[in-house]
């Protein structure tokens, strides 16, 4: 399937249909134990991608998607003319990314995006929606109405994802700790005795 069309048209139903996969309703709570293990995703794009696409390749992976944004290796010397080589980059290799991505997806269990960068200049070209079930109470809805109400964001999903990205940005070294020690733990279960 082409990702591509529509953006994210078709996408809006990803990761869904997977039965109890995918987060604390599972025996083992958060381990990543219904998707194949993607730790050398970046060793395999970097690989896997053509020589003369990019500069270098940064490689994202969560439950459902990898994201590949690679830097292209032109000069710019503006925003206009780095968006105009990157919207160029995007249609001259999109049959082959589109290969790419079906041997990464089938590899890795999740689906791909891809974005590229030149300078400053950093544009997605595809990214998964993935719904997320929230069991929110009033005080919380309160602070996103809040968001919503104060210009911040357009609706309670949008003031809910900047939240979690604002967390993000202010907790990353402990979530980096937790992220390792999540890792630990899913290496000593595997190498654990079988049941």
């Amino acid at each position: 399937m082409n990702w591509e069309q529509g953006e994210d048209a078709g996408r809006r139903g990803a990761g869904r249909g997977r039965g109890r996969g995918g987060g604390f309703g599972r025996p083992g709570g958060w381990q990543n134990a219904d998707v194949p293990p993607a730790d050398d995703a970046q060793a395999w794009f970097e690989g896997r991608l053509p020589s003369e696409w990019f500069t270098s390749v940064s490689v994202t992976v969560d439950r459902e998607e990898i994201t590949v944004v690679g830097a292209l290796p032109d000069e710019a010397t503006d925003e206009a003319q780095a968006e105009g080589r990157i919207s160029r980059f995007r249609a001259d290799t999109r049959t082959r990314r589109m290969e790419i991505a079906d041997e990464a997806q089938a590899r890795y269990g999740r689906k791909v995006s891809w974005g590229a960068s030149l300078g400053d200049v950093r544009m997605l070209f595809t990214h998964i929606s993935v719904p997320v079930m929230t069991r929110l109470r009033q005080p919380e809805r309160r602070v996103l109405d809040t968001l919503v109400d104060a210009g911040v964001a357009r609706s309670r999903s949008e003031a809910l994802a900047w939240a979690v990205k604002l967390v993000g940005e202010h907790t990353e070294p402990w979530l980096a700790d937790l992220r390792k020690a999540m890792e630990d733990v899913d290496k000593l279960r595997a190498a654990g005795p079988e049941l």
